[in-house]
């Protein structure tokens, strides 16, 4: 393995860990960006909204623009400007110049997201291995540590706007410094090129319904999971709050050794037990008698679900020649199913009933099983980078 090839891997790994820094930061803190401009709940789910919707623009329109720059110029454009746009929100004096920075820091989360994960599958095939989850596993340490670096500041007395900008002043020259890691995506044709903003094989939508199922599982479980905890299981506030950090210690665990798993056992037949397992855990929090027994549940939920998401990005980024415009397009579905899924558990719980309709995350985790089974039977590694790629001839000297 060369130098170079470790420190691209590396450099990758440190994006996904500050983008999670940057995202948890401004979610751990939402509390007091409320009480700092006297925001009603209503208007703080609708920055929540404008912030994923500015994402979620970004993310459907990147697919021409990463056919024609790359994972590698994005990144080295939108990694900065998404630590500074999180200092303009820490700035906003106002609620509406609180919806502008949220919607302009969405946009350059949106932009990063989808390079990220691109320059990952650009990495992963350079190694001929794969490598996705690991790299989700920087952005579960990143969100943790944000949660954590939030309960210092607020313990500390630090205000929201020092506490934000902090963490933007530092992460911008980090991304700025990591940026000289990443590889150049792989050389496509230009037919290829011109096309690709346009048109996908059949198998990155399907792997865009499962991402779409499986971050619907995850958006569930973090805004909803505490108040079943508390509201239908009776639990102390404290120990319902623990129900999101056991379940991205799951997550964290689940990437940590999925790549080793896929090694062994393939993508196709994972994303199958996963979607199962999700299924099973989670009615198993919905069976459980007494909420200690949910949050210990709540652990293996996370486990399951967590390789979801990264397998689909990596087999969409190794289902065409570049790896950007089918990661954008997969993406995009996936943070729809982000966005739409509290939404939909909302309805359906003011129809019903809580915990009647976070039932359909156990739907959820048999669609993912149900549509796996539509996937090509793949190899255990992505598919290596074409031979005129810079990143396959370090990978041959591997």
């Amino acid at each position: 393995m060369t130098r170079d090839l470790r420190t691209a891997r590396n450099g990758a790994v440190l994006t996904f860990l500050l983008a999670g820094l940057l995202c948890g930061s401004m979610t751990v803190r939402i509390p007091a960006l409320s009480d700092k401009l006297g925001l009603s709940e209503a208007s703080v789910g609708v920055t929540l909204l404008v912030w994923g919707l500015g994402a979620l623009v970004t993310m459907q329109s990147m697919r021409g623009v990463m056919a024609r720059l790359g994972s590698r110029s994005i990144l080295r454009v939108g990694a900065p400007l998404c630590a500074a746009t999180l200092a303009v929100l820490a700035f906003a004096p106002t609620f509406p110049l609180l919806l502008v920075a949220a919607a302009l820091f969405g946009m350059a989360f949106g932009a990063v997201d989808v390079a990220m994960n691109a320059q990952g599958s650009t990495v992963e095939r350079a190694y001929g291995r794969p490598l996705m989850n690991g790299m989700h596993a920087g952005w579960c340490v990143g969100a943790i540590s944000a949660g954590l670096l939030g309960t210092a500041a607020i313990a500390a007395g630090l205000s929201v706007t020092a506490h934000l900008a902090l963490v933007a002043l530092l992460s911008l020259p980090l991304l700025v410094f990591v940026s000289r890691t990443y590889l150049p995506d792989p050389v496509v044709s230009g037919a290829a090129a011109a096309t690709a903003g346009r048109r996908m094989p059949p198998v990155v939508y399907l792997l865009g319904v499962i991402a779409f199922c499986a971050f619907m599982v995850e958006g569930t479980v973090a805004d909803w999971n505490g108040l079943y905890l508390r509201d239908t299981l009776g639990a102390p506030e404290a120990l319902a709050a623990l129900g999101y950090p056991i379940f991205e210690a799951g997550m964290l665990f689940g990437r940590l050794t999925g790549d080793r798993v896929r090694a062994r056992f393939g993508a196709r037949g994972m994303i199958v037990t996963a979607g199962l397992a999700t299924a099973a855990t989670f009615t198993a929090v919905l069976t459980a008698p007494t909420a200690l027994v949910a949050l210990v549940v709540m652990l293996f939920v996370g486990v399951a679900v967590a390789t979801v998401s990264p397998m689909a990005m990596s087999l969409a980024g190794g289902a065409v020649e570049n790896p950007g415009p089918a990661i954008a397009q997969t993406g995009a579905m996936g943070y729809a199913g982000l966005l739409l899924g509290p939404v939909i558990i909302g309805f359906l719980s003011d129809a019903a009933s809580l915990k009647t309709a976070l039932g359909i995350a156990v739907v959820l985790g048999v669609v993912i099983a149900l549509v796996a089974r539509f996937l090509p039977r793949p190899g255990t590694a992505p598919a290596p980078a074409p031979a005129e790629t810079p990143e396959r001839e370090l990978s041959m000297a591997a």
